[in-house]
């Protein structure tokens, strides 16, 4: 089975300010202190599915020196740069496209860089059950997470029936819901959360995206008789900035008939807040999860404090805060408020 990995990088993740920032942002960040960047843990959790020389990260430019350092067993021309950033359906066709321009017919796996899975065994055996029904034409299998709470966050799939690890079809995708919209979807059972990775053939995505996206494709057929060759950055530089910006959820997913998803408990997280991450990094006794060297709390209380970059830090009396400093950047906030962290951040 001929399998490629493709791991979106592309985003900033501004939520997580002031760790996370335009320039490194956080898949390229040990975010949870284990010592491994979003990016490489994401990597190694596919490896088992295909070889590294299968692996292809699409990014920007600004970050293909990052991507190469930090996954330097991937081959140079695996690293897909974007000129300018134009959401998922656009990003999925070019690798699309250049994947199919020597391996027609391979398996594609697309996942984003930056999140969180912490039942890696599952995971494979998950995706390997994916990869068998996407072998079929026309098949796209969208990996989903079963909820552990009314979660409003996140956008969620909904299928008929849920049965654990079965590939089943999706009925519709959802957006973000509000609290009680999300309660409803979690007493009904048959609604799982969306964690953005797809497995499909390439000759599928292909075929979706002239149906449902045919600028795109058209763009791409544009683009494409440049891959692998000195031309390919001009050629990109020209034509890839004139595709909508658009996500593969609208473009495609929630169009296409041919959509399926099988859920499981992967213990997944996206890690989009300070709050989430908080919730995977152990916590002491008093609820407070630290990812630094010499950091000494007195009397606080379920906060979140990541100072990765201070010699030394002590903090007193404080409940539900986030503290987190980076490059001389630094953030208190309390974590009820932290929804409003780019707004204080782009307020002066």
């Amino acid at each position: 089975m001929d399998t490629h990995i493709v791991i979106m990088a592309g985003g900033v993740g501004s939520r997580l300010w002031p760790v996370s920032t335009p320039r490194t942002p956080k898949q390229f960040i040990d975010l949870l202190g284990v010592g491994k960047t979003m990016l490489q843990m994401t990597a190694d959790r596919f490896r088992p599915l295909a070889p590294i020389g299968n692996f292809w990260v699409v990014t920007g430019e600004a970050y293909v020196d990052t991507v190469r350092e930090q996954l330097p067993e991937i081959p140079e021309d695996h690293i897909l740069a974007e000129p300018v950033g134009r959401n998922t359906a656009p990003c999925i066709a070019y690798a699309g496209w250049k994947i199919a321009r020597r391996h027609p017919g391979a398996n594609m796996i697309v996942t984003p860089a930056d999140a969180l899975v912490l039942n890696t065994d599952r995971f494979v055996e998950v995706i390997q059950k994916a990869l068998g029904a996407a072998s079929t034409p026309g098949n796209i299998v969208t990996i989903g997470i079963r909820p552990t709470r009314p979660e409003t966050g996140y956008g969620y799939i909904c299928s008929d029936t849920l049965p654990d690890g079965e590939v089943v079809g999706v009925r519709e995708f959802k957006e973000k819901p509000d609290l009680e919209t999300a309660r409803a979807y979690l007493a009904a059972g048959n609604y799982c959360w969306n964690a953005g990775i797809f497995v499909w053939n390439t000759a599928t995505v292909e075929a979706e995206l002239r149906t449902y996206a045919p600028g795109i494709a058209a763009i791409m057929d544009k683009i494409a008789p440049s891959f692998y060759t000195p031309d390919e950055k001009d050629a990109l530089a020209r034509w890839f900035p004139q595709c909508e910006k658009i996500s593969i959820d609208y473009a495609v997913l929630e169009k296409s008939r041919g959509v399926h998803v099988i859920a499981a408990d992967l213990g997944w997280s996206d890690l989009g807040n300070w709050s989430a991450s908080r919730a995977q990094i152990r916590q002491d006794e008093s609820g407070n999860s630290i990812v630094g060297n010499d950091i000494r709390l007195h009397g606080c209380n379920n906060c979140m404090v990541h100072l990765s970059g201070v010699k030394t830090a002590v903090l007193e009396g404080l409940e539900g805060y986030v503290v987190a400093e980076s490059d001389g950047n630094l953030l208190v906030c309390r974590l009820s408020e932290e929804q409003y962290i780019r707004d204080f951040v782009e307020k002066k």
